[in-house]
């Protein structure tokens, strides 16, 4: 397997269990409290030679995870290409790809769900469109096609001027967070509701009724942000424009749309940096210095792990990986 290249959590075990990708494409199933390792599967996305940095993002391949640990995703963030893999029989279900456009702007648009005893993945078809399909069979299961604008020169019903990003899906299973921007260029991090985009409305994560945005930032998009429970999200950054942003939380209501339709902020406060994590009532960021813990209702610092930047976490096993140049760090909490 050689060194480490990524991890992901397995949620639904008995056992705190996590998936790991070897950089030589393997996929191994990681007991942590035992150290065991079985490999349970392999990659090979297509290479991208010619692919050009933008901003300091470097491709970089990341490693997802079903709920239940059966299926794997492999992708390239801010790339194109990427795979869904059956871990019981190691046979790819859906090869993914995204159209390349922009897509260095934004790390690759996946996240696993469960639907109607599914298991299904949520995935960037092209730089403004989402699609769900059965990680098992690979089945389209939001085919939508637009149509024809009433003027020659105008746009369909249900154009979307939105480059989607990074996607987590709530602690409940039942919403989306995408962390896209609109032209030109906003970072404008949104949620909608996930049974109604598959079950009823293949328009929704278009315009549909759930849809709500959270916020509006200028030249600021791909920085921390996590759910804090089925409701609440934090994002991370004080202020409206990358240039003058703060170090911080923001905290927001997503159930419940303002009076602008955007959704409520419940909070704002100062100094959680780096990445965010939460285990369902605290949040959690890792920054250079160390790992912090917040209470997310009232701001307050409830404490700190220096030295140790976890970039990996595990809600139910309680766990915080760091892995840096193929070693990883274990703190359970």
């Amino acid at each position: 397997m050689g060194a480490i290249a990524d991890l992901t959590p397995v949620r639904d075990q008995e056992r705190p269990t996590w998936l790991a990708l070897g950089e030589d494409g393997t996929i191994s199933r990681w007991d942590v409290t035992t150290g065991d390792h079985e490999a349970v599967g392999t990659t090979t996305v297509a290479a991208e030679p010619d692919h050009e940095p933008w901003n300091d993002r470097e491709l970089r391949t990341r490693l997802h995870a079903s709920h239940d640990g059966r299926f794997a995703a492999v992708v390239h963030d801010y790339g194109r290409f990427g795979e869904v893999v059956d871990l019981r029989t190691d046979e790819v279900t859906l090869a993914l790809e995204n159209d390349g456009y922009h897509s260095e702007t934004v790390p690759f648009s996946l996240a696993f769900g469960q639907s109607l005893g599914r298991r299904v993945v949520i995935h960037r078809t092209d730089w403004n469109r989402l699609d769900v399909s059965d990680a098992e069979t690979g089945a389209l299961l939001t085919d939508r096609s637009f149509p024809a604008p009433a003027e020659a020169d105008g746009l369909p019903e249900h154009h979307l001027d939105y480059f989607h990003g990074a996607l987590y899906v709530s602690p409940d299973g039942q919403r989306v967070l995408d962390d896209g921007w609109i032209w030109h260029p906003i970072g404008v991090p949104s949620v909608w509701d996930l049974g109604q985009w598959i079950e009823g409305n293949v328009w929704e994560s278009e315009d549909g009724p759930s849809r709500v945005d959270l916020c509006g930032r200028a030249d600021y998009w791909d920085h921390a942000m996590t759910w804090i429970d089925s409701v609440r999200v934090a994002i991370g950054g004080i202020g409206d424009v990358d240039r003058a942003m703060r170090p911080g939380a923001r905290i927001f209501d997503t159930s419940r749309p303002s009076e602008s339709g955007a959704a409520v902020e419940l909070l704002a406060f100062e100094g959680p940096t780096g990445r965010f994590f939460s285990d369902g009532t605290r949040l959690f960021s890792s920054g250079d210095t160390g790992l912090s813990t917040w209470d997310p209702t009232e701001g307050k610092l409830l404490g700190t792990v220096p030295g140790f930047s976890p970039t990996h976490h595990h809600p139910s096993a309680r766990q915080f990986l760091q892995l840096a140049d193929g070693v990883v760090r274990l703190w359970t909490a």
